[in-house]
Formats: structure tokens, sequence, C-alpha cells
């Protein structure tokens, strides 16, 4: 039996929030309802994806394998139908993502140069949703930097580039020429990759300014953001023994459309 992608939904809200109640509720739809789905999905399957006891809600070993590949299914489709849209709203478009501190001009003009009949469009994507844009179809193609979450993409390395630490403008480090990883033992980090619960999440440069310049910690970035943001209560200073930022273009793995090969080339041109 074919999988049914509203059940899937339900399927991956419900294993996420582990709570039928707030699964529905995001979902705007009837709890009982919502039940309803899960067990007419867990026939379809033939397969128990919850455990529901006392003590709550936990996902079977099953579960855990569905809700794995149901985050890629559920992209799939909504890239398809993206790109359908698109496809019907007439001319060829390419839409190409790019992090913060990427320039992505020269790319971009030498490709619309060469295929003038296409329309190309610059998009920035954040750190935690850069694998998703590309998956689910908001983005053709994007300039990622590492981590990156592998799955589903193909990855071309373009560079790497050396860090910077972000300080308040009046921080002790401030006018040093350059500094060791070593020398920023000690100093509050802002955290972002592994936000504890408390946390607000900081997605943009432009909180990561906020929270540097108001003193709630330091960070490292790429050089190019250096470069290309400044503000007077914020500093850079150069940090020559930590870990290179890694750049790469990133696509779906499956897609087989030319105007990506093209737009590869001249980017690793």
């Amino acid at each position: 039996m074919d999988l049914d992608l509203r059940k899937v939904r339900y399927f991956v809200a419900t294993a996420e929030l582990l709570h039928f109640g707030r699964a529905a509720e995001l979902l705007h739809i009837a709890q009982p309802v919502l039940s309803r789905q899960i067990r007419a999905l867990e026939k379809d399957l033939g397969a128990t994806l919850f455990e529901r006891d006392s003590h709550g809600v936990t996902l079977t070993a099953a579960g855990r394998q569905l809700l794995d590949d149901a985050r890629n299914l559920l992209a799939a489709a909504d890239a398809t139908r993206r790109r359908v849209q698109r496809a019907a709203r007439g001319p060829n478009r390419l839409v190409v993502g790019f992090r913060a501190g990427v320039v992505v001009t020269h790319a971009v003009r030498a490709f619309a140069a060469a295929h003038p009949e296409v329309e190309v469009q610059a998009r920035r994507v954040e750190w935690d949703d850069q694998e998703r844009s590309i998956l689910d179809g908001t983005v053709d193609l994007a300039y990622v930097r590492r981590p990156v979450q592998e799955r589903g993409l193909r990855l071309l390395p373009l560079f790497a580039e050396p860090r910077v630490a972000m300080l308040p403008a009046g921080h002790r480090l401030a006018g040093k020429q350059e500094l060791a990883v070593a020398d920023l033992d000690g100093e509050p980090r802002l955290r972002y990759l592994d936000a504890g619960p408390d946390d607000v999440p900081i997605r943009t440069i432009e909180e990561k300014f906020e929270r540097v310049a108001s003193g709630h910690g330091i960070t490292l970035v790429p050089r190019s953001v250096a470069e290309q943001y400044s503000r007077p209560d914020i500093t850079y200073v150069p940090v020559p023994d930590a870990e290179p930022d890694e750049v790469l273009l990133a696509w779906e793995a499956s897609r087989r459309t030319p105007l990506i090969g093209d737009f590869v080339r001249v980017a690793r041109g």
C-alpha cells in the first residue's frame, strides 16, 4: 500500500513532540482524529510506531526508523510541489542559496551570462535550515558551511577560510593583533549549535551581533563575515590556530537538471 503523506506528516509532528495533545494542537485537528490517523498508519505499515504507557509516549524501533526516513520523504514531496509550481509559472528560474559572508555575485553573473533565458535569484540561508532549504526545494543549490548533514545531498568543497574572534569593542582582548584558541579559554561562548533547553536560539549574524555587543558571550566567525559586516560596538581579532571554516556547494543528490550541473561547473571554475 502506498504511504499517505498526510498520515506521515501527522506521525512526524507526534514523533517530534512525543505528545498527542500538543501534536494535535500544532496540526489544528482533534486529538481523537490524530490518534485514528496514527493507528491507520500503523496498520498500513504493519508496525507499531509508538509505545504508550502511564509514563508517556516513546518511539518504537520502527517509529525511529520511520522518523529518520519521513523527514526526507516529506521534504522531497514539498520540493516536487514547489518545482512543479515554479515550472507552471513560466520561465526557467534557478535559486542559489548562500550563507552569510559568502559572495556569490561572480558565479551568478557568469551563469546568467551563459543562460540569459534563466532567471537567477540569490537567497540567504542560515545554519539551521541550509540542508532543509535544498531538500524542500526552497533553493536549487546552496553555498553551505560545515557542519553539514550530508544525507540526500551532493557536496562540492570550494574553499576554506580562517576564523576570527567576534568580541565586544571594550573586551580585554579587543586590541590584540591576533589570538590563539587558548587565549579564549574561560570566555563565555555563544551557544547555537548545542543551545540549552532554556536558551533562545541564535540563527543569524545580526543576532550574534546583539548577543556579543551586550556582553552575553563571544564567538568565532569566518573571516568573510568580518570583512562584510561591521559595527562600532563589535571588533574582530584573527585566531590563526582555529579550525578553518569550509564552504561547500550543495544540491539534492537525485536531481539531474542541466542547470544545476552548469552552475556547479561555473562555481568550480
